[in-house]
């Protein structure tokens, strides 16, 4: 899940019968099927057995059948082919349409890994080097005919053709060896290439995934929008971003792209096949277009169907926290939680900010308190201290640069004199919205203090990642929230500070042959507690160089209608979890 694409998934072959607790919290309005939310609850990834992967999924105390659901969101979802969707709101929302190999059950607030499609969460021989996955009987697409093991395979073969490289890298690079997306793509360029040998599909049920190297997280993978199947007779190419055809209990009858989408009850879904969703209400309706403050205002007013509303993506504007805070109703309807396994960063371009010492400085001047503040304080996350996120498989905290959360300016101009060179004018960018504007002027008063001249550059919030992970990018600082693909530390310094990878994989462009060396010789290990324990040692060792600032572990803020129940912050995609919803009248 890199910035806000989120994505995550579970732990797999050791933990077969283990629960895994990573030590996040999570509150919420309701916590989805089986009660309500517990304060703190953990946040939990265990793995399911099969018996757990079977249907129906928890019924949701309360609900009730019928009725729309209206969802407001700012803008349109940037994919809908499944091949291509790699961010934590889409694929939360894409759950009502589409279904994968495996998937994320909640009850309680906590996450449990179960097959979706398939019979349980994969069988591993040959040390982690085959996979093999049983499709259940009964599953169909919206039209009535039977999925089969042979059009997911389509579908992952997709995920290497031209075009798909804004998806996860992952079943290319696995399935060919390769290190990278775009050799991976040299050895197989995707079903005009015929036949991908490395998937084995024996007879419509089954899947045989072999890989030339031990995979201990597969079934992470097999729960990402991109092990969706695709069936070949209905691929009708960059229109299938559209409106791909539906495996899910809704299917799309109708999107005007950045206006509207409708979803419609998927007649040939079978709940007793699918552990994981929910079919209460008749129809989903999306618009999209509206400013942030009017979709929270009219769904904190109820007035114009927002009592029946809520919203995919949107968070909560700023300009409502007192609101909420201050009116026992409208705080009623907040649905608040971790935001899966996400970080905030103030990232640095290492290649212009190539002193150790200067990032040091930052690090101590950096105003985390004030910055947190004009976000609305405590709301907006705790304080992070690591590159790694608490949700994560055997987390460990520490802080290895310990600063003032309100900054230090002495001490920052301390560690600045032995900088060899001072830093001189150092360019922010940054989102021009309101927030984005209070934010850098917070960071130019912090970092003046300690004598380091920030110049804010406002940029339009569409372009900005592309603008800062751009290689020429002119900017040495700005602020990101990623996440890794799953709650384990694989996808964290293996793919955003690997040295060899492009500015977009690694943004910070932090260069470290002795990190790189450590990252291919962990990247064999197939145990996944004794990889994750090599890996958050070397996060110590790249956090010593403080290629990027820790800013939070962000909680997301969103609103339900009043008339909306079942509404929760999902604990590995970080927003509320339309697949639960239903209408109390």
């Amino acid at each position: 899940m890199r910035w806000i694409r989120p994505s995550l998934a579970v732990l797999a072959t050791a933990l077969l019968a283990t629960s895994c607790s990573a030590g996040a919290s999570s509150t919420s309005s309701t916590a989805g099927p089986g009660g309500a939310a517990k304060e703190a609850s953990p946040l939990t990834a265990a793995l399911g057995s099969e018996q757990e992967s079977t249907g129906p999924a928890p019924a949701v105390p309360g609900a009730r059948q019928g009725g729309t659901v209206n969802v407001y969101n700012a803008t349109d979802f940037r994919h809908y082919d499944p091949q291509k969707v790699y961010a934590g709101a889409t694929y939360n929302t894409s759950l009502l349409w589409g279904r994968q190999l495996t998937q994320y059950q909640v009850v309680d607030g906590k996450a449990k890994l179960v097959g979706d499609l398939a019979t349980d969460t994969g069988t591993a021989t040959d040390g982690g080097r085959t996979w093999t996955y049983r499709l259940k009987a009964g599953v169909a697409w919206e039209d009535g005919q039977p999925i089969t093991a042979q059009q997911v395979k389509y579908g992952i073969e997709r995920s290497f053709g031209k075009g798909y490289e804004v998806g996860p890298p992952y079943w290319p690079q696995w399935l060919t060896g390769e290190a990278s997306y775009e050799d991976a793509r040299k050895k197989y360029g995707g079903p005009q290439d015929g036949d991908l040998a490395a998937i084995e599909t024996p007879d419509e049920r089954t899947l045989v995934f072999h890989f030339p190297q031990p995979q201990a997280d597969v079934p992470y993978m097999a729960a990402q929008s991109s092990s969706s199947p695709v069936r070949q007779d209905k691929d009708t190419g960059t229109d299938y971003d559209r409106q791909p055809f539906a495996t899910g209990p809704y299917r799309i009858v109708e999107h005007v792209q950045n206006t509207r989408l409708v979803l419609e009850r998927n007649p040939h879904w079978k709940p007793e096949t699918d552990p994981i969703r929910s079919q209460y209400p008749e129809k989903f309706v999306f618009t999209f277009g509206k400013e942030a403050l009017n979709i929270n205002q009219e769904i904190l007013s109820g007035r114009d169907g927002g009592a029946d509303a809520t919203t995919a993506a949107t968070l909560l504007s700023p300009e409502l926290y007192q609101t909420v805070d201050t009116d026992p109703k409208a705080k009623e309807l907040v649905v608040s939680g971790r935001q899966g396994a996400f970080v905030t960063y103030l990232m640095l371009n290492n290649e212009r900010v190539a002193d150790v010492e200067v990032r040091r400085a930052l690090n101590l001047a950096y105003p985390r308190q004030q910055a947190r503040q004009v976000r609305g304080g405590t709301r907006a996350g705790e304080l992070a201290t690591t590159l790694s996120s608490p949700a994560l498989l055997d987390w460990q905290k520490y802080d290895l640069a310990p600063a003032r959360p309100e900054g230090d300016p002495e001490a920052a101009k301390a560690t600045l004199a032995k900088a060899g060179k001072a830093p001189g004018t150092l360019t922010y960018a940054h989102a021009n919205t309101p927030e984005g504007q209070r934010v850098a002027q917070v960071l130019v008063d912090g970092f003046a203090k300690a004598g380091i001249t920030v110049v804010p550059k406002p940029v339009d919030p569409k372009a900005l990642l592309d603008e800062v992970h751009r290689a020429d990018s002119p900017y040495d600082l700005w602020e990101e929230t990623t996440s890794v693909d799953w709650p384990t530390p694989s996808t964290l310094i293996p793919f955003f500070f690997d040295g060899r990878a492009n500015s977009d994989l690694n943004p910070a462009r932090y260069r470290n042959a002795e990190v790189d060396k450590e990252i291919d010789r962990i990247n064999q290990i197939g145990e996944p507690h004794a990889k994750a324990k090599e890996l958050y040692a070397l996060e110590q060792t790249v956090m010593k160089d403080q290629p990027v600032l820790p800013f939070t572990y962000p909680t997301a803020n969103q609103l339900r209608g009043s008339n909306v129940g079942g509404a929760f912050i999902h604990p590995i995609y970080g927003t509320v979890s339309l697949a639960w919803l239903y209408l109390k009248s």
